[in-house]
């Protein structure tokens, strides 16, 4: 049965349902529902909040990987971004319950950008990859969402960073006023780095993004809708990127079908 994710504070946050996928608690979430939750969140400003668009690497990552699985422990609202995940999910709610789509994580990133839109109470800061890209961000964004905040962007150095590159990031989030932090540095990265500086962070919510950056600046091409709907955008991705892909996908689906049946086994 799901479970609670509870919120406190003087601002109340919506609570989540949250089921296990092989070890890992997701939120029985929707667009809408996550939105809402984040931009409560956003207005609260009294922390650092860490939300997460979950897919098989990262969830079976987290089960794989001890230290992985104690960053994401830290994250605030894990979404389904994979179908496998809404599929696992739903085996575990009553067909009245049950969803309908997944919380994909660069079209999380487009609505709420939509939903903040005349509201400029809500800014948006873009963190990470290069600089090229994020030009081509802030110009897609100001075309599409043109009443939405882009209130700055960073594109950190390549390599080891500095010992005083914390502080520059934090300093560029405070000056910009940002409530809605994307970081796209890649996967897990991304997610280590908003878990180990969470305590230091500046207020906001943060979101580990991903490819996101890269698909919305057009660098990389998203696959077709109903590869996605079929849960095997994977695919799609690996015959565009066979070199760099084909190890994560071969390890980590493989592994994900491993915990799923190792853990109905149990039941």
């Amino acid at each position: 049965m799901p479970s609670s994710q509870q919120n406190t504070g003087n601002l109340e946050l919506p609570a989540f349902d949250t089921i296990s996928v092989i070890g890992l608690p997701v939120a029985v979430s929707t667009y809408s529902t996550a939105i809402t939750w984040i931009k409560k969140a956003a207005l609260k400003a009294d922390t650092a909040y860490a939300v997460e668009a979950a897919n098989t690497h990262v969830v079976t990552l987290a089960r794989h990987d001890r230290d992985f699985g104690k960053t994401m422990a830290k994250f605030d609202l894990i979404c389904p971004d994979g179908m496998p995940l809404v599929w696992a999910i739903n085996r575990q709610l009553p067909d009245t319950e049950k969803l309908t789509d997944r919380v994909y994580g660069p079209t999380l990133m487009l609505k709420t950008i939509e939903a903040t839109q005349s509201q400029p109470e809500f800014k948006h800061f873009l963190f990470g990859g290069k600089q090229s890209t994020l030009d081509k961000l802030e110009q897609r964004f100001v075309n599409d969402f043109p009443e939405s905040v882009i209130a700055g962007s960073y594109s950190p150095p390549f390599g080891d960073w500095p010992p005083d590159e914390f502080d520059r990031i934090c300093q560029k989030v405070k000056d910009s006023g940002a409530n809605l932090v994307w970081v796209g540095l890649g996967c897990p990265k991304q997610e280590a780095w908003i878990a180990k500086h969470k305590d230091q962070l500046p207020p906001a919510v943060y979101f580990g993004i991903g490819a996101a950056f890269a698909f919305h600046a057009g660098e990389v091409k998203q696959a077709p809708a109903w590869i996605q709907k079929y849960g095997i955008e994977w695919a799609y991705r690996l015959c565009k990127e066979p070199k760099r892909l084909f190890k994560r996908y071969f390890t980590y689906n493989s592994l994900f079908i491993w915990y799923t049946c190792k853990d109905k086994a149990k039941d």
